[in-house]
């Protein structure tokens, strides 16, 4: 089973901008849909960005589209979400996923279930 590794949280202003990544531990990672989740207190984990084994597709919540980007470097079996026009509201701990199975397909998944693999979770404090 896959081993994942988030870090690049912190507590940053309104309006500001972090990096997540989020590391794998075996090359196979790079076959693996990924994924980007967060929790906020007292609230469900959500989806905030999906990106399938090749990249050629992702899935953004409604919320961060446009502010956030996820990307992935196959050489570094890493998974990256860039977070830009932070607001308050998206403060959460933030959590990677893997999809391990289901094969090569492009497609980028969008709900908890459809990952079987989660990371320890980094947290993300946004200020006002």
């Amino acid at each position: 089973q896959v081993q994942l590794v988030e870090s690049g949280g912190g507590l940053v202003q309104a309006g500001g901008s972090l990096r997540l990544s989020c590391a794998a531990s075996v090359r196979t990672s790079a076959t693996y849909p990924m994924g980007w989740f967060r929790q906020a207190p007292g609230k469900e984990r959500d989806i905030v960005a999906g990106i399938s084994w090749n990249g050629l597709s992702t899935y953004y919540a409604a919320s961060v589209k446009g502010r956030f980007t996820i990307s992935r470097d196959h050489a570094k079996n890493t998974v990256y979400l860039q977070m830009n026009s932070l607001k308050p509201d998206d403060t959460a701990v933030y959590y990677c996923a893997a999809r391990t199975y289901g094969g090569y397909n492009s497609a980028a998944y969008s709900r908890s279930g459809d990952y079987d693999s989660w990371g320890q979770g980094t947290q993300v404090t946004v200020s006002s």
